[in-house]
């Protein structure tokens, strides 16, 4: 007994402080603990993360409505892409006339190695995870403005290593803003190439039936990618392609701030044991 009541006054006459400090300590710790939690959820497909895929769609369709006046190659629409480098091959003298080879094999390869990088290293991370997707749209993100002060700083060149700088930091960011609608299962909305979503749509058994989802998912990628691209001409035209990828740039940052706030996976409740 006169142990115990020892112990007590002991605890009883710290001070105040010291145990307001521990007090404060394990608060901060278990705040900690919930953030990194957080960040770690998997985003899952709903309402919110279509909208932001199909914002990032807008931002693609002013990016390649710059890129193609300015340098005859697109940044994300490998398509056209493939097709001047097999021409390029076959016709060298189309060089400099229709295309430059040195921007398509740029663009090509950079969107190649980014889909490749972003794609294995999301196996091992996680695909879906928050601050994983977080991390890579901001890195997109800087890219996008990165070119955009290149611009800004030597103004348009179609050939040399300005163009091939520009070119480069656009289309490794496009390579790994399309690896996103795998991973959140939205292939419909794929942030970049239409001829799919285009055909995709015309064949659909359910084309006119009221609840479709991925027809629906399918009409918004399309209509953003085509508003894009008219919205980004007409900045080129009245003040130039610098302040189109500007603006492009920051609509990915703000679809980063946005997954933030993207709904997570529900937790899976664990069965009992019999």
């Amino acid at each position: 007994m006169t142990s115990g009541n020892k112990t007590t006054g002991l605890v009883e006459g710290l001070p105040s402080s010291m145990t307001g400090y521990e007090s404060d300590s394990t608060q901060l710790e278990t705040e900690n603990k919930s953030i990194c939690g957080y960040l770690r959820q998997d985003i899952r497909g709903s309402m919110f993360t279509e909208l932001q895929l199909v914002i990032l769609t807008f931002c693609t369709g002013m990016q390649d409505a710059t890129t193609f006046p300015d340098y005859h190659c697109f940044a994300s629409n490998q398509t056209g892409n493939t097709v001047f480098l097999c021409l390029a091959l076959i016709l060298p003298q189309l060089n400099g006339e229709m295309f430059f080879t040195p921007n398509i094999g740029m663009a090509l390869g950079l969107f190649l190695g980014a889909g490749w990088l972003t794609g294995q290293l999301s196996h091992i991370i996680g695909p879906r995870k928050r601050w994983w997707l977080i991390l890579c749209n901001l890195v997109q993100s800087s890219f996008v403005l990165g070119a955009a002060a290149i611009q800004y700083q030597y103004g348009i060149k179609s050939q040399g290593p300005q163009a091939l700088a520009v070119i480069g930091l656009l289309a490794f960011a496009a390579g790994s803003q399309v690896v996103q609608s795998r991973s959140l299962s939205m292939t419909e909305i794929s942030t970049a190439m239409a001829t799919a979503a285009w055909v995709d749509l015309m064949i659909d058994q359910k084309l006119f039936v009221l609840k479709n989802r991925p027809r629906t998912r399918r009409i918004a990628f399309l209509l953003a990618l085509v508003v894009g691209t008219l919205v980004g001409a007409a900045i080129y035209r009245e003040v130039g392609s610098a302040t189109a990828i500007v603006v492009s740039g920051a609509g990915k940052l703000l679809v980063t701030m946005l997954y933030f706030f993207s709904p997570a996976e529900k937790a899976k409740k664990e069965k009992s044991p019999a």
